[in-house]
Order: C-alpha cells, then structure tokens, then sequence
C-alpha cells in the first residue's frame, strides 16, 4: 500500500509514520509533504497514491484548497487538531477523519475502514465539493476574533491581534495586551488555548500562552531547555519544559 502523508508539523508526521508501520510495516511511505503549494505540486509529478493522510490546517492555507488544483482520485483520511463539532459534515460524506493527537487504536478504525471501502467500491468515492465548502466555512470562523473584559459597569474588547500572550496568575488568567496593559479574563488558559489559532498562539507552559511577535528573545538553558524573554513581561524565568522544546521549534519554523 503506497500512502502519502501531508502535514506541516514535523513531530506529527514523524509520529504518523510511526504508528502507519506500525499497523503494517509494509506500507510504502512515498512522501511527506508540508503545504498547499508542494501538495499540488506532488500530484502534478506522481501517480495519485493509495491513501492519502492530510492535515486540515497547512502553513500555508486549508488542505481544501488542494482539491482545487490537483486531480485527487484516491481516498482521503483527514487529521486535524479541530474539536468533532467543527467537521461533522465530513459523516455526511463518508470521509474519515482523526483527531489530533492521534490514537493508534484509531488510526486501526480508520485504516479497516479504508480497507472494507476498498473492497466494496471499484472506483474511489469522491469527495464533494460542497462538503468541503461546510467543513472549510466552520473552520474559518472557530477561532475568537477578540475578548470582552468587564471594567467595572462597562465592558471592553480586546482584539487577538493586539494581545502578546495570555498568563495565570494567583488562580487568575490575564490579557497582555500590546498597549502594557493587562486585563482579566473569566476563561481558564486551557478555554483560552481551545479559542485561538494554535499557528498563532503556543502554550510555553502551564502558565504562560504566548504569540510569536510577544517573543522578545530565546536563550538556551540548562538541561536542553529554553528561557523566553517576552515583551512587557519582567518574569524572567519563562521555560520552554525539555519536553515541549521540539514542539516549540517546529511552531516557529511554521
């Protein structure tokens, strides 16, 4: 069976074709391939695999938007960070799908189920349009646009794209805002990190939800951690845990 993985995060993929051979060993991975842009161009230069394994989100758009310009003539299995709600449309169609992270018992369902379609139908199934055209348009609007903050009798909102990172503090979560303001929320840091976009946000620890531009620096530290400088922040012992130090260098090479 020749599958082809398209997924932009490093360690995900890795552990994909990780839990592929493990299932079977004998599954050919022909490749591994991390945007809209080199999907397409993929399907131009190889024959159309047996199974594809897409990611949802890529660096550089919706993996939908793949359909759109390469002839895709194969099944297609979809992984995704995104809650079940947002993509129950693809039920409608029969496309499977995984949540991330994924669970090798159900990378097996998915993998039987693939087989059994196999079996039962000469030609693939194909994936409609208009499906993809739900999925794509829950999916666009899932993440918070702005908070609302309660100061006294009125109410305040807070653009995303004016917060540097949110933090816990004394059983508390808090907006840092670019302006050096801080404001507090009613949402746990784990509400806050299901609410915005994971390609802009990334949980350094339990404490702290930074966006890339709050990163003001990044020094290497003892036993293989990092130690982040963030800007309008004066703790300076923010660190990247050894065993997230991977995940964080594939978030800022996204």
């Amino acid at each position: 069976m020749k599958v082809l993985i398209i997924e932009d995060e490093h360690l995900a993929a890795a552990r994909l074709r990780e839990m592929l051979l493990k299932y079977d060993s004998n599954i050919g991975i022909e490749g591994v391939v991390e945007s809209v842009k080199s999907a397409i161009l993929w399907f131009e230069q190889h024959d159309n695999p047996d199974l594809v394994f897409m990611d949802i989100q890529l660096a550089d758009g919706l993996s939908f938007d793949i359909f759109e310009k390469a002839k895709i003539v194969c099944p297609v299995i979809f992984t995704t960070a995104y809650e079940e709600y947002a993509i129950k449309a693809f039920k409608v169609n029969s496309i499977d799908y995984l949540l991330k992270p994924i669970d090798q018992e159900e990378l097996k369902a998915s993998m039987t189920k693939f087989l059994n379609l196999s079996l039962s139908e000469t030609v693939p199934r194909a994936i409609d349009p208009k499906i993809l055209d739900t999925v794509r348009d829950l999916i666009t609007h899932r993440y918070k646009s702005r908070f609302s903050i309660k100061l006294g009798e009125h109410i305040k909102t807070v653009t995303v794209e004016s917060i540097l990172f949110f933090f816990s503090f004394e059983k508390g979560t808090f907006i840092q805002a670019d302006d050096n303001k801080r404001y507090l929320i009613n949402d746990t840091l784990d509400q806050v990190m299901e609410a915005v976009d994971p390609h802009k946000f990334f949980r350094l620890n339990r404490k702290y939800l930074v966006s890339f531009r709050s990163i003001s620096d990044i020094i290497t530290y003892s036993n293989s951690r990092l130690k982040i400088s963030l800007k309008n922040s004066d703790d300076t012992q923010i660190l990247v845990s050894r065993e997230r130090v991977a995940e964080f260098r594939a978030w800022l090479d996204s």
